[in-house]
């Protein structure tokens, strides 16, 4: 990986404002060696939702609908500490949020038509189910002496 790699693409040629990213960070738990309890590894990124005008409006609309449960005040924050490099950990979080926000401001899936069966089909499996009632029926012993 070379120096931060640049704009985040969220989809298309959206992208995350990196003025409008607040960065955090704290000490991570997890692995690391001598240096690990002085270093802030730990990397928590902050995008303000609600107020951005990086996104057009309909986006904007569609990922506050469905991020609702992960809101702050129309916040969402994205937390990393896999690596133990805090650069590593700032290239994660912010992929991790452009892969969010892709998600949230996809479009919704196209409504499903219903198809019709075919009636050759519908007539095989009426077939069928009429030739298995007729092998069971053979074998209640009704007429057994």
């Amino acid at each position: 990986m070379s120096a931060m790699s640049g704009p985040y693409v969220v989809r298309g040629s959206v992208a995350l404002p990196e003025a409008e990213l607040q960065w955090r960070f704290s000490r991570s738990s997890g692995p690391g060696g001598q240096h690990v309890n002085t270093s802030d590894s730990q990397v928590e990124l902050r995008f303000d939702l609600a107020a951005t005008e990086a996104l057009p409006e309909v986006w904007k609309r569609r990922a506050l609908e469905r991020l609702a449960g992960r809101l702050v005040d129309g916040v969402i924050a994205v937390r990393a500490s896999e690596h133990r490099s805090q650069w590593r950990n700032r290239e994660t979080a912010a992929v991790r949020l452009a892969a969010l926000l892709a998600e949230a401001t996809a479009p919704p899936p196209k409504p499903r038509k219903p198809t019709r069966i075919p009636r050759g089909i519908n007539e095989r499996r009426l077939r069928k189910k009429k030739q298995r009632s007729e092998t069971k029926r053979g074998r209640s012993g009704r007429d057994w002496g």
